[in-house]
C-alpha cells in the first residue's frame, strides 16, 4: 500500500491513499466525493490496466478481453430474466467463455416456447435431469450434517447438474469423509470432487504494510458503503476498534458474523471517508464501483487485497457451503483467484460491479489456490447499507 507523502494533490492523494490501501480501495468517510482523477472512461469497456490484467491473467489479447467483458455484461443482464423464463423448470446458468453466452439448463418438461425465448434472448439451452429447486434442497441437507476436516465444501453445480462435494485429497480415505459423503450421496444428485487442501481464513498477524487493523490481526477494506465500509466478519467483533494503516483510529465494528456467515461493517469518522474505489495497487488502474449486479458462474472475476494486491480468475459456483476449522459458513462464492494472510475482507469485483468480500480459500498467489468471497448483496441487505457508488 502506498502511503500518503504529502498533500500534493490535496484530497485526491487522501482520498485514493487512505482507502485504497485495504484491499478495496474502499475508503471510508464522510464529506469527500470521490476525485476526479479517479473517473474512468464510461464508453470503454474498462479501463486499460484491467484490460492489461485480464490479458495477463487469462491469456487474451486485448480485443478478445474486451469482447469478453462485453459478453459478461450481457449475460449479466440475461440470467435473472432466464430464470423467470424458463419457471418451474429451470436447473441453473452460467457463463460459457468458450462460446460468449450464458447457457441456461432447463428439464426435459420445459415449455417449448420458453426453450424458443431463452435461444432467441442469446442463450444456449441444455436439457439436463434435476431442476435448480431440487439441487439447492439437497444442499440444504447437506448443510445439516456434521462435515468432517476433510470436507472443504460443497455447492450446487448447474453445469454438473449436481450438488458437488470438495474432499481434500490426501483425506478422502478417512471413515468420517467416507460416511459423510455416503449421507450426501443418500440426500440427493452428489458428485465428490477432490482439492488440494483445505480452506482456512486469510486473516494475518500485524506486520507492515496496508490494511486496517483490529487487535493483532490485520485485515483488507472491502467496498465503501455510506457512513463505513465492508468487510470480512471474522476480521472482527461487533464493538471492536478498527485503525488504518498509520495507526490512526478509523471506526468500530458496527456489526459482524461468523460463522455461519462471514460479514461485517465498519463505521468511519476522525477524518476517513469513504469513495466508490478498489485499489488497483499499480498492477491496474484503481477501479470505480458504479454498482453490485451479481456475475454469472464463469464470468471473470479479480480481486484487490492488502497482502497480494491484484489477481483475476473465475467465478467458479455459488451457494458453496465452506467448512473451516471454526465452523461452516453458508452462501458463498467460489472462485480460481489467489489470496494470502492479510487479503482477507478485500474486494472481489467484476468489471465495475461489486460481488463480494474475501472470505478464505486453500493455496496462494505463488502455487496458484482458490478463494472464496461473501457476496456483497447479502451483506447490504443485512444490515441496510447502501453501497457507495460512482
Amino acid at each position: 500500500m502506498r502511503r500518503r507523502t504529502g498533500l500534493t494533490h490535496a484530497a485526491v492523494a487522501a482520498a485514493l491513499l487512505i482507502g485504497s490501501w485495504a484491499a478495496a480501495g474502499t475508503l471510508p468517510a464522510a464529506a469527500q466525493e470521490a476525485p476526479a482523477s479517479a473517473a474512468a472512461d464510461t464508453s470503454a469497456p474498462a479501463s486499460p490496466g484491467l484490460l492489461d490484467a485480464m490479458q495477463r491473467d487469462f491469456g487474451l489479447t486485448r480485443a478478445e478481453a474486451e469482447d469478453r467483458l462485453a459478453a459478461e455484461s450481457r449475460a449479466t443482464a440475461l440470467a435473472p430474466k432466464a430464470r423467470k423464463t424458463a419457471g418451474s423448470a429451470y436447473g441453473g446458468s452460467w457463463f460459457d467463455a468458450r462460446s460468449g453466452k450464458l447457457t441456461v439448463a432447463v428439464t426435459p418438461d420445459a415449455d417449448a416456447s420458453a426453450v424458443r425465448t431463452l435461444r432467441e434472448s442469446g442463450a444456449a439451452v441444455r436439457t439436463v435431469a434435476h431442476t435448480e429447486r431440487q439441487l439447492n434442497t439437497a444442499k440444504s441437507r447437506l448443510d445439516r450434517l456434521d462435515a468432517p476436516a476433510g470436507v472443504a465444501s460443497w455447492a450446487v453445480d448447474p453445469a454438473a447438474n449436481a450438488v458437488v462435494v470438495n474432499v481434500v485429497d490426501d483425506r478422502r480415505a478417512d471413515n468420517d469423509v467416507r460416511a459423510f459423503v455416503r449421507e450426501a450421496r443418500a440426500a440427493g444428485p452428489v458428485t465428490v470432487r477432490t482439492v488440494t487442501d483445505a480452506p482456512s481464513t486469510f486473516a494475518a498477524g500485524t506486520v507492515g504494510g496496508d490494511p486496517y487493523y483490529t487487535g493483532n490481526v490485520r485485515c483488507s477494506i472491502g467496498f465503501s458503503v455510506h457512513g463505513g465500509f465492508v468487510t470480512a466478519g471474522h476480521c472482527g467483533g461487533a464493538g471492536q476498534q478498527v485503525r488504518g494503516w498509520d495507526g490512526s483510529y478509523i471506526g468500530n465494528f458496527q456489526g459482524s458474523s461468523f460463522p455461519d456467515n462471514d460479514y461485517a461493517w465498519v463505521n468511519v469518522g476522525s477524518g476517513w471517508w469513504t469513495v466508490p474505489v478498489v485499489l488497483g495497487w499499480g498492477t491496474v488502474s484503481d477501479q470505480l464501483v458504479r454498482g453490485s449486479n451479481e456475475a454469472p458462474i464463469g464470468a471473470s472475476i479479480c480481486r484487490s487485497g492488502s497482502t497480494t494486491h491484484w489477481h483475476c480468475g473465475n467465478v467458479l459456483a455459488k451457494n458453496e457451503t465452506v467448512n473451516y476449522s471454526q465452523g461452516a459458513v453458508h452462501q458463498m462464492t467460489k472462485t480460481s483467484v489467489c489470496a494470502e494472510p492479510g487479503d482477507s475482507g478485500g474486494s472481489f469485483i467484476s468489471g465495475d460491479q461489486a460481488q463480494g468480500v474475501t472470505s478464505g480459500g486453500w493455496g496462494n498467489c505463488s502455487g496458484g489456490g482458490e478463494t472464496w468471497f461473501q457476496p456483497v448483496n447479502e451483506i447490504l441487505n443485512r444490515y441496510g447499507l447502501t453501497l457507495h457508488t460512482a
